[in-house]
């Protein structure tokens, strides 16, 4: 497998992997659900160079992550808005968010909380059966080769 076609592998997780798999994509990911939009707001939060801002912009619009709108006319500049595409992204960012609130948090204790602003509440993200609604957990998941599998890939998955 190599990095450079990682979105032409047949599967799932590498195609994802080659849109948002560095510290810089997920970095980028996280101001934008922080609602920041415009480019000198990333490179001043992130501290990142024009040069892989640009980079990495680019490619979320590519993919239809993100999508530029002109805010101002002269100089031409752009904002850069998530996408029903990026907003699908969510869940990801904030299971990634969890795992380091559960991990990874020092003696200060977490620098984020999170408020469902329907109920009020702070919470935990938690994933969940789409079809009975209880929590995921891995060890009570099952995987079956899919309608996208290669032939030879799918008979090895179905055995293990």
């Amino acid at each position: 497998m190599r990095w450079d076609t990682l979105e032409e592998e047949p599967c799932s997780l590498a195609r994802t992997v080659a849109v948002i798999g560095d510290r810089w994509s997920l970095l980028i990911l996280r101001e934008c659900f922080l609602r920041i939009r415009r480019f000198e707001e990333f490179q001043s939060r992130l501290g990142i160079t024009r040069h892989l801002l640009a980079d990495r912009l680019k490619k979320f619009v590519r993919y239809g992550v993100l999508r530029r709108a002109r805010y101002q006319e002269s100089p031409a500049r752009y904002e850069y808005i998530l996408t029903q595409r990026g907003l699908d992204l969510y869940p990801v960012v904030m299971s990634i968010v969890h795992w380091g609130d559960t991990h990874m948090v020092d003696e200060r204790g977490r620098p984020l909380l999170h408020q469902h602003k329907n109920c009020g509440k702070l919470f935990d993200p938690v994933m969940v059966c789409s079809e009975c609604g209880e929590p995921l957990h891995a060890k009570e998941v099952h995987t079956h080769p899919g309608p996208g599998a290669p032939a030879s890939e799918g008979t090895i998955a179905a055995e293990r």
